[in-house]
């Protein structure tokens, strides 16, 4: 039995490695002398604060190109070196979602001590793909008047439609709900964590049982439209790129609280004399995500640790069935004390190591 858990980990290990590898944003560019000539053998090495191991390295290649994979969100110094060249740096490259950052370098004959560094702008515009991806950093997700599930995040996305009417966190439709866009199928959804999708095959792969958790994501990518061909199916696709921790404690709380006498209302006389007996409406809602992280030991292993308490319970527009389980009667008699209600949960708690 155990021989067989062994395989079966090492056989789920080989088929999420591929979609790992693309999961994260890259840099990526070509490396020529002062002539024009391709430089093959350049080392460039990409460091940041957000990676644990500090540096991540690449060759350039026969045609003087390289590319970094699997790159967290954040800011980077590229360096180039090479024997008998003046080494380059470029300072201040951001990367956000899986978005490939393109930066070349020109080097020119000088000393190995010596240092060029080449100040400029982030590349704004992903040259190596023609995906059209909206990126909601932390910030942005903590600030937005919008509840915190992953179909109303993504509408975000310019484009997309579909997610139900959760106004507000009212309704908690958690797992059932899936966007579309461009003309795409609800079933080709897909929401992914670190680009491996966590809904299961039982409804097509769109919906599931899994509540990615947003406190423990450093950002949301939302792909709508020329997506790669990792995934199977072409609809919008929600990746939670989780948080890694840091060489420094850190900590994030979101709270949000509404009910009943904070909701305005429109239902008037002339509503009710149409037929509407009683209104949709808020009863309460409430939404604590609290996170935090840090080392367990510097540059060794990190943690961040997420955890989230989210009611609601809305009433649903219509009055209780007096008749409710009695097998002897058939019919609706309205018990208009008492008006339904829809009422949901969520509670998470999410760790992650990093090591």
């Amino acid at each position: 039995m155990r021989a067989l858990r062994t395989a079966v980990f090492v056989v789920c290990s080989v088929l999420v490695m591929p979609a790992l590898a693309l999961a994260q944003g890259a840099i990526a560019g070509q490396v020529k002398d002062a002539s024009g000539a391709v430089l093959p053998g350049v080392t460039v090495e990409a460091a940041s604060p957000v990676l644990i191991e500090k540096t991540r390295t690449a060759v350039t290649d026969g045609t003087g190109q390289f590319r970094i994979e699997d790159l967290r969100p954040g800011a980077y110094t590229v360096t180039f070196a090479l024997t008998g060249f003046s080494t380059v740096k470029r300072e201040g490259v951001e990367l956000t979602g899986t978005f490939t950052a393109t930066v070349n370098a020109d080097m020119k004959v000088g000393a190995v001590e010596e240092t060029i560094t080449v100040t400029g702008e982030t590349p704004l515009v992903d040259t190596a793909s023609t995906k059209k991806q909206v990126v909601l950093d932390h910030d942005a997700v903590q600030n937005l008047p919008s509840s915190r599930q992953y179909f109303t995040l993504a509408r975000m996305a310019a484009g997309t439609s579909g997610g139900g009417s959760d106004v507000g966190g009212a309704a908690i439709a958690d797992v059932g709900l899936s966007l579309t866009a461009h003309g795409s199928k609800a079933v080709d959804q897909r929401v992914m964590l670190n680009g491996v999708s966590i809904m299961t095959l039982q409804a097509g792969g769109n919906i599931g049982g899994q509540q990615p958790d947003v406190g423990s994501a450093s950002e949301i990518a939302i792909d709508t439209s020329s997506l790669s061909a990792e995934q199977a199916t072409g609809g919008v696709r929600i990746n939670f790129i989780p948080r890694d921790g840091g060489n420094t404690f850190a900590n994030s709380t979101f709270f949000t609280f509404a009910n009943e006498s904070m909701q305005g209302t429109n239902y008037s006389d002339a509503l009710k004399a149409a037929g509407l007996a009683t209104p949709t409406k808020i009863d309460s809602t409430w939404d604590l995500n609290e996170s935090i992280g840090g080392p367990i030991k510097k540059d060794k292993v990190w943690f961040w640790f997420s955890t989230r308490f989210n009611r609601a319970s809305s009433f649903a527009g219509i009055f209780v069935d007096k008749n409710a389980f009695n097998p002897n009667v058939w019919t609706y008699t309205p018990d208009t004390s008492n008006p339904a209600e829809n009422r949901g949960k969520v509670q998470q708690n999410n760790l992650r190591i990093t090591w």
